[in-house]
């Protein structure tokens, strides 16, 4: 008898504890409970949710917790593009101003041949591995690694690995930056999608040093920067380094650079 007392009580002591505790939790609730306006609902809707980070927020709920408040542009979205801003802008009835596409460029042109490794590696395919343990095998110590560590980061399948090196697909290139932030040597930037000139090389060493790593390497000669009708390219760290605010695409730059650093 004392036993099923004992069991009946147990289970009122565990009953009433589980009230009290879904009392307190529920009135916890009402009290710290985060009020999402409809704007913000229909913002977040509106974006593609993959949360990449390549608007500068946290994923997509913060981005549109910024645009709803007013804190932040209705075309942060770089992976939604025009469409989703046209959408947000809508929604927050909003004036879309005009915005330039933004692309990756891999500033290298050492490919296999123009760069030839140093020695055979066969550890870890992995670029920030093999820059943190050995240095790098290619003889130029600012180019591409060529491994993929900017591939394995990118959703949108726009990097691919040729010749030893990342080669971006502009068309399905979004933007998002987490190639530029997986990349040990930093040498992808973002360029407008438009621009055809394009500086294909990082090599900061000077003229002797460059050529004696790279055949398509930039060796500051200035002619570029010389002949530019619109100055338009400079040097930089003894790299050309373009201005597309100013570039009219003449391809004036590329003509006279005797080392193929230069595309367009």
């Amino acid at each position: 008898m004392n036993s099923i007392l004992m069991i009946v009580a147990s289970c009122l002591v565990v009953g009433i504890t589980g009230l009290i505790i879904g009392v307190i939790l529920g009135v916890s609730q009402g009290i710290f409970k985060v009020e999402t306006s409809e704007k913000e609902i229909k913002v977040r809707e509106a974006l593609p949710g993959n949360n990449c980070g390549g608007c500068g927020f946290a994923g997509c709920d913060a981005l549109a917790k910024a645009i709803a408040a007013g804190e932040c542009e209705v075309n942060a979205c770089p992976v939604g593009g025009d469409k989703v801003a046209k959408k947000i802008a809508k929604i927050m009835g909003a004036t879309l101003s005009e915005s330039t596409r933004m692309v990756a460029n891999v500033k290298c042109k050492g490919d296999c041949k123009a760069s030839p490794k140093k020695f055979d590696y066969y550890g870890s395919k992995d670029c920030n591995e093999v820059s943190f343990s050995i240095g790098g095998d290619k003889s130029c110590d600012y180019g591409c690694l060529g491994y993929g560590s900017c591939l394995k980061v990118c959703e949108f399948d726009a990097i691919s690995i040729k010749n030893s090196l990342a080669v971006i697909d502009k068309d399905k290139c979004k933007a998002c930056k987490k190639c530029i932030d997986a990349c040990p040597r930093k040498l992808i930037e973002l360029i407008p999608y438009a621009a055809e000139t394009k500086v294909l090389c990082n090599n900061k060493d000077m003229g002797k040093e460059a050529v004696s790593v790279c055949k398509n390497s930039c060796i500051a000669c200035r002619m570029c920067e010389k002949n530019c009708p619109v100055e338009a390219i400079s040097i930089k760290d003894n790299v050309a380094v373009i201005d597309y605010d100013k570039c009219i695409s003449c391809g004036k730059c590329k003509e006279v650079c005797k080392r193929n650093a230069i595309v367009s």
